[in-house]
């Protein structure tokens, strides 16, 4: 299979996706070795799941399948550029490339004005220079508690 006819089956998942009620127009496969191993698509209103993105979903998919955690030398393939959760998602599996074809740029500006019955989107630029930073670091008022119950819950499992 070529990153072409691998992009194609991304895009063709996106139409898919833009035909079903419940889900949006975003579509990605995990290939391995020139074979799919995983596929999905935008399902986060049908599913009430915000991190249901065709490119978790098609992760999901292919953990499942080939029954581990671990995506190396996989590529994956999306009918638009992954956003900071996708992309953690991504690096989470060891994922070892991405393929795409609309840019952010391109969804943000075509998508900006479907209500949010529709959609709810975000401002994708300030999700990726957010992403990184540590929880209490402006974005989401946090406060850390009980840390030594938990370290010691920590500890004793990876003691095994």
């Amino acid at each position: 299979m070529t990153d072409e006819e691998a992009l194609r089956r991304a895009i063709a998942l996106s139409a898919e996706a833009a035909a079903t009620p419940g889900c949006e127009p975003f579509g990605a496969v995990v290939v391995r070795d020139g074979q799919v191993v995983g596929e999905g698509f935008n399902r986060s209103r049908s599913r009430l799941d915000p991190t249901s993105h065709g490119e978790t979903e098609a992760i999901r998919d292919a953990c499942a399948r080939l029954g581990t955690l671990d995506l190396g030398g996989c590529t994956v393939f999306t009918s638009c550029e992954p956003c900071a959760l996708c992309v953690a998602a991504m690096q989470i599996t060891g994922i070892a490339r991405v393929v795409y074809a609309a840019s952010l740029a391109d969804s943000g500006r075509i998508l900006a004005g479907v209500p949010k019955e529709r959609r709810r989107g975000g401002d994708v630029a300030a999700l990726r220079r957010e992403a990184g930073a540590p929880i209490g670091a402006g974005r989401i008022p946090a406060r850390q508690a009980l840390v030594a119950e938990a370290v010691a819950l920590l500890e004793t499992w990876a003691k095994g």
